[in-house]
C-alpha cells in the first residue's frame, strides 16, 4: 500500500513567540527557519506567546465602537484625510490606488493615530511626529491606547530581531534603525450594509494591497466579509484566524529591504457578505516602520511613505 503524501505546510504558519524569546539556540534557529518559508511564499505569519492582554484589545473595540456609533455631526470634527491623527470617514480612503487599480472607495471608518514624540528636527516632527487628536467623546480611550501602543513597539521590535535572525543577519540589524522610528495606528471599522449601502461592482470594506512599511501587527475578528490574503500558489484565500493570534504581514519597505527575498503581503478584507448583511467587524492595525530618512537600498524610507499614504487618499469633492 503506498503511504499518502506528506500534508503540506500551512502557507500561513503559526509562530510561538515563546521559544524565540526565551528558548535554546536550536528552537530559535528552527523559529528562524519557518519565519524565513513562510514570507518568501505569502508575506504573513499568525504570532502567539506575544503576551499581549486579550482584555486590552475587547476594551479598545468597546471605547471605539461608541465612538464610531456616534452621529456623524459629533465626528465631523475630527475628520482629517490620510496620513493625519484624526477620524477618516466613509469614502475616504481607496487602498487599491497604491496598485494603481481604480475603485470606489473603501467601506470603512477609522481612528488613526501615529507617533508623537518629537525628534528635535522641526521639520520632521511637523510631518512625521505631530500631535495626536484624542476624541473628547470616549475620554478612556488614550489611556488605553497608549498601553497598547507601547507594547506594540516593543512586540514590533521583536519581531524585527526575529526577521534578522532569519535572514542570517545580526539580531539588531532592523532595530538599529528604529531608535525613534515612526509608526502608524489604525482602528478600522466595517459596518454592515445598513451603514454602508450595496457594495458597488469592486469595492472592498478595504481593497486590495501590500502595507508599505516594515512589519503590520493586526488583531482582526473573524467574518464573512473578513481577511483575505493572496499568494500566487494559492491566488486569493481566506487568511486562517486564531482568536489569540496576532496576524503579521511584511510591508514593501521590508521586502525591498531583503532584495526581494520575502514578499510583501498582498491582502484584502472583503465587502459586508449579502447574506449577513448586519455584519460588523473591528480591526486594529499598528503599522511599523523606521526612523525617518532610513536608506532602504537607495530609496529614502520616508519619501517612500508619504507618497503611498499620498497615493490612497480619496481627493474631497468639490
Amino acid at each position: 500500500m503506498s503511504s499518502s503524501p506528506a500534508p503540506r505546510p500551512p502557507r500561513v504558519p503559526t509562530i510561538d513567540l515563546r521559544p524565540w524569546l526565551s528558548g535554546a539556540a536550536g528552537d530559535r534557529r528552527t523559529t528562524a527557519r519557518t519565519v524565513d518559508d513562510a514570507l518568501r511564499t505569502a508575506g504573513f505569519l499568525l504570532v502567539t506567546g506575544h503576551g499581549v492582554d486579550p482584555d486590552l484589545r475587547a476594551r479598545i473595540r468597546a471605547c471605539a465602537r461608541s465612538f464610531f456609533r456616534l452621529p456623524e455631526a459629533a465626528k465631523r470634527p475630527y475628520a482629517v484625510q490620510v496620513g493625519a491623527r484624526g477620524w477618516l470617514g466613509p469614502g475616504a480612503e481607496a487602498n487599491s490606488y497604491a496598485e494603481g487599480t481604480p475603485a470606489p472607495p473603501d467601506l470603512k471608518e477609522s481612528l488613526s493615530f501615529a507617533a508623537d514624540q518629537p525628534t528635535g528636527d522641526p521639520a520632521v516632527d511637523a510631518e512625521w511626529f505631530a500631535p495626536n487628536t484624542w476624541p473628547r467623546e470616549v475620554p478612556e480611550l488614550q489611556g488605553l491606547l497608549e498601553t497598547y501602543l507601547a507594547q506594540m513597539r516593543e512586540l514590533s521590535d521583536h519581531l524585527l530581531e526575529l526577521l534578522a535572525a532569519a535572514l542570517g543577519e545580526p539580531e539588531d540589524f532592523f532595530t538599529r534603525h528604529t531608535g525613534h522610528p515612526t509608526w502608524g495606528f489604525n482602528i478600522n471599522w466595517y459596518p454592515g450594509r445598513e451603514r454602508v449601502g450595496e457594495p458597488e461592482p469592486g469595492q472592498f470594506r478595504i481593497g486590495p494591497h501590500t502595507d508599505f512599511g516594515t512589519v503590520t501587527v493586526l488583531d482582526r475578528q473573524a467574518g464573512r466579509g473578513g481577511l483575505q490574503v493572496f499568494t500566487d500558489e494559492g491566488g486569493w484565500e481566506d487568511a486562517p484566524y486564531d482568536p489569540e493570534a496576532f496576524t503579521v504581514n511584511i510591508g514593501d519597505l521590508m521586502a525591498r529591504w531583503t532584495g526581494g527575498r520575502w514578499q510583501s503581503g498582498r491582502h484584502r478584507v472583503l465587502p459586508p457578505p449579502a447574506e449577513l448583511p448586519a455584519e460588523e467587524l473591528m480591526s486594529l492595525v499598528y503599522f511599523y516602520e523606521c526612523d525617518p530618512g532610513t536608506d532602504v537600498r537607495g530609496v529614502d524610507s520616508h519619501t517612500y511613505l508619504r507618497a503611498q499614504l499620498d497615493a490612497i487618499a480619496v481627493a474631497p469633492e468639490g
